[in-house]
């Protein structure tokens, strides 16, 4: 029986270097003090602010100097508690970080009403003061809150609960990353197996239908045991966001969610709208995946599995950063040997360990690497493009903070994905000249793209839907239950898959399980992303003059323009349908080259 390895177990090659933040957990205490020390400064300015340029630049910069600190403090922290869940001592580590973040919040909270409240022609001369000349962006990000700001009370009061409304989150991590076990399963040979989230997918992916369906039964009986918690904790995080939507005056938790990156309201439902228009290619696709696996009725656990099911792949580690590298070529030597060095060098924590966070991130602040996260699965081709697509994000951060000063280094969520799945199309591209003549290595890479976007800009728009319609329910004054819950995303299931499959009880649980929905309206940025990657990597792919140029200016923008102005940069207009209409068109195209090559 092979079993998940304990922490201590994996090799310290294979883990990541986080000393060049904190050379030990004393250097990280000895900071943390420090910052602490620095709360009572913010008395210092509160106030003050209106009294001239000066001053406030100075208020500005002592605030960035704490949280550039905090920064650093909860990065380190979160990158070592979730590394082991279990481990109580960075478990602790990780809720002093968050409890500093909550009081300083707390400290700090005077400032963005007294920046309001300064009248209009003040600001405007102090807007034109060379003093404020590198913060102007900034301060109109702020400004444009006014209606959505209370009274320095209230937003102290707000600040104070942070770490309270953080719990639901956090029990669900916890929960489902520490305390829930999955059980064991027996593969074809009957070698018996843990199950985990880290390889859930893995099993799905199987040849044997026998092991996929007993994979995907066992999985969901774990969630079946807990559903009662995890929807009760799911509830509470859609009142807690829809609490302090109304706190902040707007008039549903999706205005207050799009309103932070400047995104109209047209983008998130014409996304919706789109994708629906567009389901003809995506029940083409699954009714051709049902005649090929000649199966009565096809289940969830029937779309993982390759196509080309008799192609054997394994790719280790250091033989998929070399395959990754080759593909990103087309983004120039100096990205790519920036990223080798990265790869190859302390960024990444490799593979699952027992209490590993499940899945894969990018993480970092602007005075770390851009650390990844990977639980590195050497037989799923998935791992492969897992690793190009966290190298995306990380050297989006890499660009972003080598380029911009603190105050912008950071991009948005929304504009984050791209860079991602920018790379993932690349390596789609890369694989397929790769194995080009290999029938079955095409088959199998064309169905990975195909199933890559169906995961990405069809199911993504369904949970982006979901979110929208249990918050609006919410905002209703409706009762957000666990049949609420359950029945909603049930019938999403039945919309998105129409007769093309079987709908599984177990699997209207899977909305108990998907960490995003913590946080609320994030996952329409996938859709978003894939569209205005796929329209950029075209372009690069065909040589357009100027498409990898404006694509390395996109990368260093951080946050220093509204993301619809910087994807307009790299050349994409979000704000039309072209780039999702353009993608489902691509998804259809890919879908009878898939059938051709299985003719």
């Amino acid at each position: 029986m092979t079993t998940i390895p304990e922490r201590h177990e994996i090799p310290d090659a294979h883990k990541w270097d986080l000393t060049p933040m904190f050379a030990d957990d004393a250097a990280w205490d000895a900071l943390f003090r420090e910052t602490e020390a620095r709360i009572p400064g913010y008395k210092t300015y509160q106030g003050r602010l209106n009294e001239s340029a000066s001053v406030l630049k100075e208020a500005i910069d002592y605030d960035l100097s704490v949280n550039r600190s905090l920064e650093l403090l909860y990065t380190y922290a979160h990158l070592r508690n979730d590394e082991d869940k279990t481990n109580a001592t960075y478990d602790g580590l990780f809720q002093k970080a968050v409890n500093l973040y909550a009081r300083i919040a707390q400290a700090s909270s005077f400032f963005t009403p007294e920046v309001q409240a300064i009248d209009e022609t003040t600001m405007k001369g102090f807007l034109a003061d060379p003093a404020l000349s590198g913060y102007r962006f900034f301060m109109e990000k702020i400004l444009r809150y006014k209606a959505h700001t209370r009274s320095e009370e209230v937003e102290e009061l707000l600040a104070m609960s942070a770490e309270a409304m953080g719990a639901p989150s956090r029990i669900f991590s916890q929960l489902d990353n520490a305390d829930m076990r999955f059980g064991t399963i027996e593969d074809e040979t009957g070698k018996t197996h843990e199950l985990s989230h880290g390889n859930f997918i893995a099993f799905l992916m199987n040849p044997d239908r026998g092991v996929r369906k007993n994979a995907f039964t066992t999985y969901y009986e774990a969630y079946e045991a807990h559903k009662h918690t995890i929807g009760a904790s799911l509830s509470s995080a859609i009142k807690k966001d829809l609490f302090i939507s109304r706190a902040k005056r707007f008039d549903a938790t999706l205005s207050r969610a799009l309103f932070a990156d400047n995104v109209d309201k047209e983008v998130y439902t014409g996304l919706i709208e789109n994708v629906r228009n567009g389901f003809s290619p995506l029940f083409d696709y699954l009714s051709l995946r049902k005649n090929v696996l000649g199966v009565d009725a096809l289940h969830i656990y029937d779309t993982y599995v390759p196509l080309a099911s008799d192609v054997a792949f394994h790719m280790d580690y250091d033989e998929a950063v070399e395959v990754t590298l080759e593909a990103l070529a087309p983004l120039g030597e100096a990205y790519v040997s920036t990223l080798k060095k990265g790869l190859t060098g302390g960024w990444v924590d490799r593979y699952e360990n027992r209490g590993k966070r499940s899945g894969a991130y990018s993480s970092g602040c602007y005075d770390s690497n851009p650390y990844i996260l990977l639980n590195h699965d050497a037989t799923s081709i998935n791992s492969l493009f897992t690793l190009a697509h966290e190298a995306g994000h990380s050297m989006h951060s890499h660009y972003s903070r080598t380029t911009q000063p603190y105050i912008y280094g950071d991009y948005t969520i929304f504009v984050a994905e791209v860079a991602s799945t920018l790379n993932e199309a690349l390596l789609g591209r890369h694989l397929l000249e790769k194995y080009k003549g290999d029938k079955k290595m095409e088959t199998y890479i064309i169905n990975r793209e195909i199933d890559n976007i169906r995961g990405t800009l069809y199911r993504q728009t369904m949970f982006a839907e979901f979110e929208m319609r249990i918050h609006a329910m919410a905002g209703d004054n409706q009762a957000i239950t666990l049949t609420t819950l359950t029945d909603l995303y049930g019938s999403l299931l039945s919309d998105y898959f129409g007769d093309t499959l079987e709908v599984d009880e177990a699997l209207k649980l899977e909305c108990l399980r998907i960490p995003h929905f913590y946080s609320s309206f994030y996952v329409y940025k996938y859709a978003t992303g894939i569209s205005a990657a796929l329209d950029i990597a075209g372009r690069i792919l065909a040589g357009e003059e100027g498409a990898v140029s404006h694509y390395m200016e996109f990368l260093t923008l951080g946050g220093s323009r509204f993301p619809v102005d910087e994807l307009r940069i790299a050349g994409v207009d979000m704000t039309r349908p072209d780039p999702v209409n353009n993608t489902i068109a691509h998804f259809g195209s890919l879908v009878e080259r898939l059938k051709t090559l299985l003719s």
